[in-house]
């Protein structure tokens, strides 16, 4: 590794999976694992295995299909923890063991040990990892908060034990930049081997400074960044990849350290992610947000004509944009279609192309025009033919004089049924009649609209997140009918909660172990 290469290391399915609703399915993670693969992501991050079973089959597999990254699993610091990962992740031509355990005064009172028993806590279980797999990554979970002369003394017990990353996380976003690249400097002029070892940086957003310390931090000496896609994590998220892969590419004249990330993937992993999530982009987020390359005001727009680089620093191609967004229409062919998807990132089988075309089609006979958006929504819907619940026809009443009615049939199980319900909107009353002919007692916790692209004939793009018994799932459909959208949205997660619910069941899971069993 060359002194100005910073390696990414991505944890969506891991950190990023934390957020409450974000839950992957397990073909979802192999996906997503598949395009940061592709992209150049250079650690991968895959899960946490003892947490479920489903979370150890979906590293395992992932650390069997990857071609590039290093796969990683988390395991907090008792061997057994350790042990379920080096299980998962074994199978990968580059495996990683990430360990940690909280080292401030408030996480050290969580395993109920004095400074004296975790760090030999932290000796004995990097050890054990070490003697399982050669690529060891530890972490002082709220390091930014933990007393100097004990951080130092807890990596220098971490270094001696084996571990080839010490990564400096700032847990709940309470680092400033300065402090950043000052804590990072410090520890590697300071700690005995820490020449020897790559250290890393992880900023959670509280504040809003994640992407602002993890520059900081590489600054100061950090050779890794730990992110996420769109910044996605628990709380305000995680430093978002895309953020520092871009700042570092554009201001390489301030830093001048280099990524191996092919930048052109970033957005389709972005919208990607988006979708499976059910965590929308909003529209003036850095790099990937839908207004991140738009110009309305006259003056930007009258430069932009003269000259793009005027209000625009990167250009669109970078990111995987375009450039400008070419509408198809109904009388477009399949030949058309690929050559449009290709364009935006996409390379479908020809099977998926089928199924992609057919609604396609559809929607051009509703829609003038079809746009970049559109063609992304229509390739990621989520409908899956093993969904116990589908929709097959709704007709929604409207009036002002009275309760709206929704008169609908569904497929459940292979029959249909059909009902008709009232309610206070058409929205309202489409959900009652789903409860109506699948009754459940999941609590709607999110429901959103937001229009693919502008115009009365828009596809609307509906997010639902739903939470029962302590499982949240997210639906998400797209349709230039919005109720219609609603309605297979609503579907869509309800069906995601009956998997959550099968693999919740006694037997099922692997509990977790507690940070006192060893």
């Amino acid at each position: 590794m060359t002194k100005d290469k910073v390696l990414i290391f991505d944890t969506t399915l891991r950190d990023g999976e934390q957020s409450p609703g974000a839950t992957m399915s397990h073909a979802e993670k192999l996906e997503i694992a598949e395009l940061l693969d592709d992209m150049g992501v250079d650690i991968i991050e895959a899960g946490f295995p003892i947490a479920s079973m489903g979370d150890f089959n979906a590293v395992s597999e992932i650390a069997k299909l990857a071609k590039r990254s290093t796969i990683c699993g988390l395991a907090r610091a008792n061997y057994k923890d350790i042990d379920r990962c080096w299980e998962a992740v074994k199978h990968a031509s580059s495996p990683r063991i990430h360990t940690f355990i909280g080292t401030s005064p408030l996480h050290r009172a969580i395993p109920n040990l004095d400074v004296d028993e975790m760090a030999q806590r932290i000796h004995d279980t990097v050890t054990h990892a070490r003697n399982l797999c050669d690529n060891v990554q530890w972490s002082p979970m709220d390091a930014t908060r933990t007393e100097w002369d004990y951080l130092c003394r807890v990596v220098e017990i971490a270094i001696k034990a084996g571990a080839t990353t010490i990564n400096i996380p700032d847990t709940v976003g309470y680092t400033a930049p300065e402090e950043s690249a000052d804590l990072i400097r410090k520890l590697i002029a300071t700690v005995p081997g820490a020449d020897e070892v790559i250290f890393a940086t992880h900023c959670h957003n509280d504040l809003g400074m994640a992407t602002a310390n993890s520059l900081a931090a590489v600054i100061g000496g950090a050779r890794q960044i730990e992110c996420t896609i769109n910044g996605l994590g628990e709380r305000a998220g995680n430093t978002a990849l895309e953020e520092v892969v871009m700042a570092l590419k554009i201001r390489g004249d301030i830093m001048p350290f280099e990524t191996g990330i092919d930048t052109r993937k970033i957005m389709n992993i972005s919208r990607r992610v988006a979708t499976v999530s059910g965590f929308a982009v909003q529209f003036n987020k850095a790099i990937v947000g839908k207004n991140a390359f738009a110009h309305e005001s006259g003056i930007h727009q009258d430069g932009m004509l003269k000259n793009a680089e005027t209000f625009e620093i990167m250009r669109p191609e970078d990111v995987g944009l375009s450039g400008t967004s070419l509408p198809l229409g109904k009388h477009s062919g399949r030949a058309a279609l690929r050559a449009k998807l290709s364009e935006l990132g996409f390379d479908l089988a020809d099977n998926q192309l089928n199924d992609v075309f057919v609604r396609f089609k559809d929607l051009a006979d509703r829609k003038k025009e079809v746009f970049d958006d559109d063609l992304m929504a229509l390739v990621y819907q989520n409908d899956s033919g093993d969904d116990r619940i589908k929709l097959t026809s709704l007709r929604v009443v409207c009036g002002t004089d009275g309760p709206q009615q929704a008169n609908m049939v569904l497929n459940i199980d292979g029959a249909d049924v059909k009902t008709s319900a009232t309610g206070d909107g058409p929205v309202d009353a489409t959900f009652n009649a789903v409860k109506a002919l699948f009754p459940h007692g999941a609590r709607l916790q999110l429901y959103q609209v937001q229009a693919v692209t502008e115009g009365t004939d828009a596809q609307a793009t509906v997010i639902v997140r739903m939470e029962e018994a302590g499982r949240i799932a997210t639906g998400q459909s797209a349709d230039t009918d919005t109720v219609v959208a609603s309605a297979k949205a609503y579907i869509n997660a309800i069906n995601r909660l009956l998997v959550r619910r099968e693999k919740s069941a006694p037997g099922h899971d692997t509990k977790g172990v507690s940070y006192k069993d060893s």
